[in-house]
């Protein structure tokens, strides 16, 4: 069987383990209710037994508690073999003995439609004892051999029968006795009741966990595939049937109001588990024996009721869009800003890219959606630096997933990481608890980006520790990149030819349409490469730094700008202008040459840039889908 995915250690708990700690740490000073006595061995459980478990579609379990402490299954077991009878025998050929109405009565009563003798449903007693005698095989031993596999395909495990607690159910089970023969009476078991009571109490005595609960209950989730394994435990056609039962009748009768207050598909047992699916998100398993009059967990109750309250779980809310919330991940071995870097700090970035990452987040964010989140951000390498969360495709983010995001963001910053977001204006309820987290000295402020681009201009600024000193000190022309590989005498050409320009900040350098008369040796401050769009709003095409250049097709053709530069600080450029450099050129032919070679190099790192960011982003696309 598969290994199961469990919660990290207690040092590296996600704001997930550590929720289901708290409710565990709130709960389990519950102690109303009583441990099951009727059936004897029950009653030597431990009343402080208490576990919780959260298993998602994915295969991830959560725990709490005494997540692993072995109980029997009990009346969980139920559903599950409805679902095998349904698959045996059909939906019309079990209708026919099994009703799936609500009774409003205790689990063991003798609750049989009058005029036919069906049982009202089969998650009562009388139900699923019909249920089991509708199993198919060639023999009892056959018949329980698929049983038990089929809780292991469940479980994702191998599981046994508690030998003592089987003796125990058989030897007290008098009722149930007594209701095998009133439906040996009506006709609806077709064999004698002793076959399909002894099958029903083995399948009560299965040992289980309450992780083993979680997962069967994420089997369900995901449509009856194990989360885990991959294996098929239910057809898909039959596990709305199954999911419908659970929620009308599954908490005995406290099915109705069950429905009202917490409102998603579970099944209880008198050992004290509880089983509730999320379906199309997670699955739950909570453990303790203390029961309620109605022989349904009290802390099992509990915690299911807080889970929907705090969460926002309830099934019957408006549904959210089924989409993946993490539409991208980026990183900056692949992606880059627009703004153009030097040789040295393009060999940074690609060494040190793995250390920043972007999520870009789509749909509607939930609890389970965040969980997502979580664990991503939480599985990424110690060596990560700084994270950026893109929102601006997150269409609503409800006030949980907004509480949890902002635990991790804390628990990233306790990790020694930098955060940043783009899109937050749009989410109020976010940037509240963010606001909360702040005053609470939880959280940092945290940096508000514009768009995508900006987000990889921020984690490059981090990656390469934005030498802001650098960028107010001068670089010395004959240190410039474009100059690189002239001879000396060409170097002292062109620092002859080549005139100093002092720009302040927000002063257009050159503007669209102009003659491309010049050439721009930047080597102080930034600038930006503009360009307008189909609305005629100017965007950022690239950035310039200390080191780089614009300008130069006036090396080789007499046209004009293309572009708008802009500078975004106080710079200096150093101006070669293209006649200056064409009657230095006739007499130096090589220095001509030598400055294309260098732009060609400058040209050839940006085409091999955008190339990269193409490759990811197809690869991103094929993901996806």
């Amino acid at each position: 069987m598969a290994h199961v995915q469990t919660s990290p250690a207690k040092g590296t708990r996600s704001p997930i383990d550590r929720y289901l700690d708290s409710l565990h740490e709130r709960f389990r000073a519950l102690d109303e209710g009583t441990v099951a006595t009727y059936i004897p061995e029950l009653g030597k459980a431990d009343p402080g037994w208490f576990g919780i478990c959260v298993a998602t579609i994915d295969g991830h379990v959560y725990e709490a508690g005494d997540a692993r402490q072995p109980f029997t299954i009990q009346s969980i077991s139920k559903p599950f073999v409805y679902g095998l009878a349904l698959e045996d025998r059909g939906k019309a050929a079990v209708l026919e003995r099994i009703g799936v109405e609500p009774t409003g009565e205790a689990f063991n009563e003798i609750s049989l439609e009058p005029s036919s003798g069906r049982p009202r449903n089969p998650l009562i007693n009388a139900g699923a004892i019909a249920a089991t005698s509708l199993v198919a095989g060639r023999s009892p031993a056959d018949r329980w051999a698929r049983m038990l596999a089929l809780f292991e395909l469940y479980s994702g495990r191998r599981l046994t029968l508690n030998s003592a607690v089987y003796r125990s159910e058989r030897e007290t089970g008098h009722r149930n006795r007594a209701i095998g023969h009133m439906l040996r009476n009506f006709g609806i078991l077709a064999e004698e009741p002793d076959v399909a009571l002894d099958l029903y109490f083995r399948q009560c005595s299965i040992e289980v966990t309450c992780r083993d609960l979680a997962l069967m209950a994420a089997t369900l989730a995901s449509g009856g595939v194990n989360p885990l394994t991959r294996e098929r435990a239910l057809g898909a056609e039959n596990v709305d049937e199954v999911l419908s039962v659970m929620t009308t009748c599954g908490m005995y009768d406290y099915a109705g109001e069950w429905l009202y207050r917490v409102g998603f598909p579970a099944k209880s047992g008198v050992s004290g588990g509880v089983l509730a699916v999320l379906p199309g998100q997670f699955g739950i398993g909570v453990f303790s024996p203390r029961l309620d009059a109605r022989g349904n967990s009290v802390r099992g109750v509990a915690v299911c009721t807080a889970l929907s309250d705090e969460l926002e779980l309830h099934s019957l809310r408006a549904p959210r869009a089924a989409l993946s919330v993490i539409r991208s991940r980026l990183d900056l071995r692949a992606s880059a800003s627009k703004r153009a870097r030097t040789p040295d700090e393009s060999a940074l970035l690609a060494e040190r890219g793995h250390q920043a990452v972007i999520l870009q987040l789509q749909g509607d964010l939930t609890f389970a959606g965040v969980e997502r989140i979580a664990r991503t951000l939480g599985a990424e390498a110690a060596g990560t630096r700084c994270v950026v969360l893109d929102l601006e495709r997150v269409h609503d983010l409800d006030a949980p997933a907004a509480r949890f995001l902002c635990e991790q963001l804390a628990a990233g910053v306790e990790e020694g990481r930098e955060h940043a977001l783009v899109g937050l204006a749009r989410h109020a309820r976010l940037a509240r608890s963010l606001g909360e987290a702040v005053a609470q000295g939880t959280l940092p402020h945290l940096p508000q980006l514009a768009d995508l681009d900006a987000a990889l201009e921020w984690c490059e600024a981090k990656l390469l520790g934005e030498r802001t000193a650098a960028e107010e000190s001068e670089l010395a022309l004959a240190q410039h990149e474009a100059l690189r590989g002239l001879e000396p005498d060409e170097l002292r050409c062109i620092l002859e030819l080549a005139e100093r320009r002092e720009l302040a900040a927000r002063q257009i350098v050159v503007r669209e349409g102009e003659p491309a008369d010049a050439i721009f040796l930047l080597v102080r401050g930034r600038l930006s490469v503009l360009g307008a769009n189909a609305a005629g709003q100017l965007g950022r095409l690239s950035t310039l730094s200390a080191g780089m250049s614009f300008g130069e097709s006036a090396l080789v053709e007499r046209g004009t700008r293309t572009a708008f530069v802009r500078a975004d600080t106080a710079a200096v450029c150093w101006v070669l202008p293209r006649a200056a450099l064409d009657a230095a050129s006739a007499e130096r032919p090589r220095l001509r040459i030598a400055l294309l070679e260098s732009f060609l190099r400058s040209s050839l790192r940006v085409v091999g840039r955008l190339s990269r960011e193409l490759v990811a982003t197809r690869a991103g696309a094929a993901e996806r889908g």
